[in-house]
């Protein structure tokens, strides 16, 4: 590896780098320089050039504060000399440049007195970072790569129309004027040259859109505020070059503030200064009391010119604030109209005012913890993260339940990868009676009635609570679903489907046994009265007693059924011991067994011929139609084993 990165470093000029390897905060991500495909990001890759600053560097860039790679004490003292606040310095700087560059062009006095040596030490500290310029590395747009030879960057700098205007906005010609010269006035000249720092305002541009992208602040606020300083920066241009038209006006006593005030110039700075502000504001806000007016035709065009840009910023405020606005709202406009087409549905069709109220509070709840829902907020993770948070969240409830009690941890891990989570509001039906099988739920935090109708009244059976497991009967057995589950309170449950569960259980045989043998203990130790409400029940415990006892290796067998480990898909079929024409001469379907399809034709017959004491010798569809090959059998088919 050593002599990997001699050679690159040595030979060319062109270095792929990664700036994602400096970055140790996640947050910062989103305001960070991504790297180009192939780029590493372990640390193998050289560290950019001797004296060379990288532009990703968080303590150039002022991002987030991290470690440098060992550099020598020169590199080091200029690292921290430039460290990671001097962006966010100049950017101080650069705003009292925007504000006192107007404020010296109109008030004259100010420039050449109280501030003339601050904005000194300002231009000193924007040469300083002139100079820094020619040593931060850059991204070639053409080629993705971080170019960090010096010759280089200088090469680029000098060329570009940056360093002119760069120089133009640091220099100061009054200092100079006035040491060639030893005249202290050199004239409203040097006050319009003063406006060349305004082009430092770039990087206020690009601090604002590093902001907008960063998710450590609020994308709202940084829009809000952004919108106020470029309101106030038009109020103050506008004012400050007003004031400035008076004061070079010939007559002086016909300009706006002349009419008013004859001897304005005479007064206070800032009498001036708000005089021009209200002025400026008036107009921006279209309110135009009257008081203070254009006089002479340089006003009047100049006004003419401002109501028209005031036209377009007052449209973009405008814009950006509704937008903001309606982005903040969206989620309860969706939900306020998706209520009204709710109630509006249950009023035509007459719905009952118990079904409405579960609809409604599903609705509310829906929108309530949409954030908090597993599917929506990881839906666009990848497959590994989103296994990982679901782990982190389900695993342990899903260990405690019975049904999975003893399966391996990695049984665990791929069945919680598939599980979704929901949510119930109180008094809502999860599961209803008679309904077909389709998921597993579990409880994660609340609390369940299982319930009973018989003669249109519910009957209570018991009450279910975090770690149990709901419909794995109608599920397993692929039956309606005997009970009703109704949340008592607020209830989260994960659930996950038969398909996917049986997916996951085929190769996992030895698992597939411990959830049958779980389940069947269970059906064990069911109480007197769920055991009346499913009447199969106890027939189903009973064959399995005769099993264990008259044929063990049977019993593994039906062990065997839900972690079928064959290559397709587990299919649930129920057989009849009889000719499907008799059920056609009976007029009604007589109870067969439910079981997993075997993997062959001849275990079919196999199994019909223990659970139903005769010899078979051939299987028929519902239609009567022989059936010769397995797959052509489907999932809930049933099939009519004769002699």
């Amino acid at each position: 590896m050593s002599s990997r990165v001699e050679a690159v470093t040595e030979s060319p000029w062109l270095v792929r780098r990664a700036s994602s390897g400096q970055i140790k905060s996640f947050a910062a991500l989103s305001s960070s320089l991504l790297p180009a495909f192939g780029a590493g990001l372990d640390g193998n890759y050289p560290s950019p050039k001797k004296y060379v600053i990288a532009p990703y560097d968080p303590r150039y860039r002022s991002v987030i504060p991290i470690p440098f790679i060992d550099r020598s004490a020169w590199d080091a003292f200029l690292i921290s000399l430039f460290g990671r606040w001097w962006q966010m310095f100049l950017m101080v700087l650069v705003f009292y440049s925007a504000w006192a560059s107007p404020f010296e062009l109109a008030f004259q006095r100010v420039g050449l007195g109280s501030l003339l040596v601050f904005d000194l030490v300002v231009d000193v500290f924007f040469g300083i970072d002139i100079a820094v310029s020619f040593s931060v590395a850059y991204f070639d747009s053409s080629t993705y790569l971080l170019v960090d030879d010096r010759r280089k960057i200088a090469g680029r700098y000098l060329t570009s129309p940056g360093l002119v205007m760069d120089v133009a906005s640091t220099v100061p010609f009054q200092i100079i004027y006035r040491i060639l010269t030893g005249k202290k006035n050199g004239g409203s000249v040097f006050g319009v040259v003063s406006l060349l720092r305004l082009w430092r305002l770039r990087r206020a541009s690009k601090l604002f859109a590093r902001l907008e992208k960063d998710i450590r602040f609020s994308y709202f606020w940084t829009r809000y505020v952004k919108l106020i300083c470029v309101t106030l920066f038009a109020v103050h241009s506008a004012a400050c070059v007003y004031f400035w038209m008076a004061t070079h006006h010939h007559n002086k006593e016909e300009t706006w503030i002349g009419k008013l005030i004859p001897d304005f110039e005479e007064r206070s700075i800032w009498m001036g200064y708000i005089y021009a502000v209200y002025w400026s504001i008036t107009t921006l806000t279209t309110v135009g009391y009257g008081d203070l007016h254009a006089w002479n035709t340089g006003e009047k065009i100049f006004t003419i010119f401002l109501m028209l840009f005031n036209i377009g910023l007052t449209a973009y405020l405008i814009g950006n604030m509704t937008n903001l606005i309606v982005h903040s709202a969206t989620r309860t406009f969706i939900m306020r109209d998706t209520i009204h087409q709710i109630s509006r549905f249950a009023s035509k069709h007459r719905l009952p005012d118990g079904m409405r109220e579960q609809m409604m509070a599903h609705l509310q709840l829906k929108f309530k913890t949409m954030e908090l829902q597993q599917e929506e907020v990881i839906a666009d993770l990848p497959k590994a993260i989103r296994s990982t948070i679901a782990q982190h969240l389900f695993q342990r409830t899903v260990e405690a339940t019975y049904l999975f009690e003893g399966v391996s941890k990695e049984f665990i891990v791929q069945l919680v990868s598939e599980m979704k989570a929901e949510y119930f509001p109180p008094k809502m039906d999860i599961i209803i009676e008679n309904e077909i099988p389709t998921d597993l739920y579990i409880i994660v935090s609340g609390a369940v009635d299982i319930l009973t109708s018989k003669n249109g009244t519910e009957k209570f059976l018991t009450a279910l609570g975090p770690a149990d497991v709901l419909g794995e009967i109608g599920v397993i057995f692929n039956v309606p679903q005997p009970f009703t589950v109704r949340s008592k309170r607020l209830c989260q449950v994960v659930r996950i489907s038969h398909r996917h569960f049986m997916q996951i259980a085929q190769p996992y045989s030895a698992d597939g046994k411990m959830v049958f043998s779980n389940f069947i203990q269970f059906l064990k130790e069911l109480g007197k009265d769920l055991v009346e409400e499913v009447p199969f029940v106890p027939d189903v415990l009973s064959q399995v007693n005769a099993e264990d006892e008259e044929h063990p290796e049977e019993s593994e067998e039906v062990e065997q059924t839900i972690s079928n480990d064959t290559d397709a898909e587990a299919k649930r079929v129920t057989i009849h011991g009889h000719h499907p024409d008799t059920s056609k001469r009976e007029e009604t379907v007589l109870a067969g067994k439910l079981i997993f399809l075997p993997d062959s034709i001849k275990k079919l017959l196999e199994v019909a011929e223990r659970s139903f004491g005769m010899q078979a010798s051939k299987v028929l569809s519902a239609d009567g139609a022989e059936i010769d090959e397995i797959c052509a059998i489907r999932d809930d088919d049933h099939l009519f084993i004769c002699r």
